[in-house]
């Protein structure tokens, strides 16, 4: 049987972390399995998905759905894993190639940012969520009290929804200090 699982909480929660671990244990159990990441991504590795450790993973780096079921369509053998991180920033194609390829008894193991800087369901992940048969939702230590995070906190100025970073750019908070 195909299934979808959605990793998904605020910056500095594990999420690649956990979708590295997922892809790491199919190598294992001798699964072909393949990953891909938005090609917003740029911040560490243009061909791994690295997250702010360090650790990394080879992957294919793609900017839609379309692109994404292109490439899979040209490998020489399906894999029946498909990995892909940051799926938040997708197009809302990305949903109905998750669905189909589930429904084509692959194993989906999406990873990404719940909500926006704002506050608000990020992309495609509201409808990821919905179709998932697996949530995985990861919290962060707050920056300002530790208590368990929820919320990516923007650090600079700029009101694109889109604005790729790390700890320069955002750090995890609570709902206290998302507010405040």
């Amino acid at each position: 049987m195909g299934k979808i699982e959605v990793i998904a909480g605020p910056m500095y929660a594990g999420k690649t972390e956990e979708l590295i671990r997922r892809v790491r244990r199919t190598i294992y159990t001798k699964q072909k399995c393949v990953v891909f990441k938005h090609s917003f991504d740029t911040r560490y590795s243009c061909e791994n998905v690295v997250t702010h450790d360090g650790q990394k993973i080879d992957c294919i780096t793609v900017k839609t759905a379309d692109d994404l079921l292109k490439n899979l369509n040209g490998l020489a053998e399906a894999p029946e894993i498909i990995a892909i991180d940051e799926v938040q920033f997708f197009d809302e194609d990305i949903v109905s190639l998750v669905s189909d390829l589930a429904n084509q008894r692959k194993r989906i193991i999406v990873a990404g940012l719940d909500m926006d800087y704002k506050g608000l369901p990020f992309g495609p992940m509201p409808q990821l969520l919905a179709i998932a048969n697996e949530v995985t939702k990861l919290r962060a230590v707050c920056s300002i009290c530790g208590a368990d995070a929820l919320f990516s906190k923007r650090t600079v100025d700029c009101d694109g929804t889109i604005l790729v970073g790390a700890k320069d750019e955002y750090i995890a908070v609570c709902r206290e200090h998302f507010k405040n």
